[in-house]
C-alpha cells in the first residue's frame, strides 16, 4: 500500500508499488487529466507537480512516491482559477486540447520555482504541442507571469476531488489511519 497525498487529500493506493503513478491516478483514482501519450517520456501529456515539481507521471512509480504531494489538473485550481488556466482561455490557446492540462502544470510549476522564467528555462519544457500552438502558448506564459506577479503569492486552494476507487475512498482512508 503506498500514501501520498493527492490533491490535498491523503490517498493510499492499494496497486503494486511498480504501478506508474499515471495509471493509479486515472485507474484507480479517477482522475484523468494526466495523459497517456507516447510511452517513451517525450511529450509530457502526462505532467504532474510532485512536491512542487513537474514531472512525467509514465515515468515515476507509486512505489518512489511514498509521503509524496501530488497535484493533477483538477487539483490545480478550482473553476479554472489559476493565472495559468485563466491565461491559457485569455490567448485561446487549445486547439486538440491534449496535450493542455500536461502544459498547463509544467508552467504553473515553472512559474511558481521562476516567477520570471528565462527563454532557456521555457525551451526546457518537456511539453509537446503537435498543434502547432507555440506562439500563442508563449503569450500565455508572459500573461500568466504577469498576472502572478500583480497578484503576489497565491492562496491555497481547497481540494476538489473527493472521488477515490479501489480501495482508496477518504472513508477507508479514515478507517485504517
Amino acid at each position: 500500500m503506498t500514501s501520498m497525498t493527492v490533491n490535498g487529500e491523503a490517498v493510499r493506493f492499494h496497486l503494486d508499488p511498480g504501478t506508474p503513478l499515471l495509471w493509479a491516478l486515472r485507474d484507480a483514482a479517477n482522475l484523468t487529466g494526466a495523459k497517456y501519450g507516447c510511452d517513451s517520456r517525450g511529450c509530457g501529456a502526462c505532467t504532474v507537480i510532485v512536491d512542487e515539481r513537474a514531472v512525467l507521471s509514465c515515468s515515476l512509480t507509486i512505489g518512489q512516491l511514498e509521503g509524496a504531494d501530488v497535484v493533477t489538473i483538477e487539483g490545480l485550481s478550482s473553476e479554472r482559477a489559476h493565472p495559468v488556466q485563466q491565461a491559457w482561455a485569455a490567448e485561446q490557446v487549445s486547439q486538440c486540447g491534449y496535450c493542455d492540462p500536461g502544459m498547463i502544470l509544467a508552467i504553473a510549476a515553472l512559474l511558481k520555482a521562476s516567477p520570471r522564467p528565462t527563454e532557456a528555462e521555457i525551451a526546457a519544457l518537456p511539453n509537446i504541442c503537435r498543434c502547432g500552438a507555440q506562439p500563442r502558448i508563449r503569450r500565455a506564459i508572459d500573461r500568466a507571469a504577469a498576472a502572478m506577479a500583480a497578484s503576489g503569492p497565491p492562496n491555497a486552494e481547497p481540494p476538489i476531488s473527493s472521488r477515490f476507487s479501489n480501495g482508496s475512498s477518504p472513508e477507508e482512508q479514515k478507517a485504517t489511519q
